[in-house]
């Protein structure tokens, strides 16, 4: 007869198991390994590209803009070097356009332009081309107008910066769109252009005062200039980006000696002719965008569009 091996109680033992055998089964590594998630994914493939060249000068609009808006804040009219402190006010927010002007162009031209760029950029234009205008008009101008009630001025300041604010997060959000045309056209004048108009008109009715010629009431045109700008920011008027001209755009050959030309004249003639010159480029630029659909077709080619070298 067979009996079943049972503790002294009556029950069934339990099996031994080795304590080093249990060691090793619960020691056991899985053979699956874990599959990473779709976050370590995205943040593996997801990285922060920065560029050293295109940024600079960006940091270089930026840096031009403070200085601008250090000098506008302590000028004081008091003084005599009251003019001499705004125009290198003035000077600075025009070199602030030179440097937005190229760090665009140099990022296109060597294929390294990102998103990081782009934001840096608007915030950059935002104090050279937002915040330093608006504190230059009522500086010289709407301190002098709204004597009783400073806060009109402050109001009408805060517009433009306001405007200019909104039209760099619309451009912004327009050129993270795929189907994005923002490359060959801007929606709206750019603060930049706007800026370089306020900056280089003022240089002209200083430079016109320091020739004995009365300006008379002209300096309250730049309140109405300012309200006019921040509407043409944020409206649907269109202007060409020229992006498509850079530094390997080809062009007639009469159209380069001319070119050259024009910028040997300012080069010479710079003290002379710049304070005329620079409010008529900005001048045109913001009438062109109102006539630029009315040319022809082939017109607006020749224009806007890189040419072929025809010598």
């Amino acid at each position: 007869m067979g009996f079943s091996k049972k503790s002294p109680f009556g029950r069934e033992k339990a099996p031994r198991v080795d304590s080093q055998s249990r060691r090793s089964t619960q020691s056991k590594p899985n053979m699956v390994a874990p599959h990473p998630s779709k976050n370590e994914d995205t943040a593996s493939e997801t990285k922060l590209r920065i560029f050293i060249l295109p940024n600079l000068l960006t940091a270089g609009n930026l840096f031009c803009g403070f200085l601008a808006l250090t000098n506008i804040v302590q000028a004081d009219p008091a003084r005599d070097d009251f003019n001499s402190i705004i125009l290198k006010a003035l000077l600075l927010i025009l070199l602030a356009c030179l440097f937005d002007l190229f760090d665009g162009r140099v990022a296109r031209m060597g294929g390294v332009e990102s998103p990081f760029g782009r934001e840096f950029d608007s915030l950059a234009d935002i104090v050279s081309f937002g915040v330093a205008p608006a504190f230059l008009v009522h500086r010289i101008v709407l301190k002098d107008v709204f004597v009783q009630h400073e806060e009109f001025g402050w109001f009408i300041a805060s517009v433009y910066l306001i405007c200019g604010a909104l039209r760099l997060a619309r451009f912004n959000v327009m050129a993270a769109e795929p189907s994005s045309e923002s490359s060959k056209e801007f929606m709206g004048f750019p603060i930049p252009a706007a800026a370089g108009l306020v900056a280089s008109l003022t240089l002209f009715l200083m430079w016109w005062e320091d020739k004995g010629f009365s300006t008379g009431q002209w300096r309250y045109i730049l309140p109405v200039l300012l309200i006019f700008l921040s509407m043409m920011m944020i409206s649907e008027v269109k202007y060409p980006s020229f992006k498509g001209i850079g530094f390997r755009t080809r062009g007639r050959f009469t159209t380069i000696v001319g070119a050259i030309l024009f910028i040997g004249l300012i080069f010479i003639m710079w003290n002379k002719i710049l304070p005329i010159i620079l409010p008529i480029i900005f001048t045109a630029y913001l009438v062109y965008g109102f006539i630029r659909l009315r040319l022809p077709r082939n017109r607006l080619r020749e224009i806007e569009e890189e040419e072929d070298l025809e010598l």
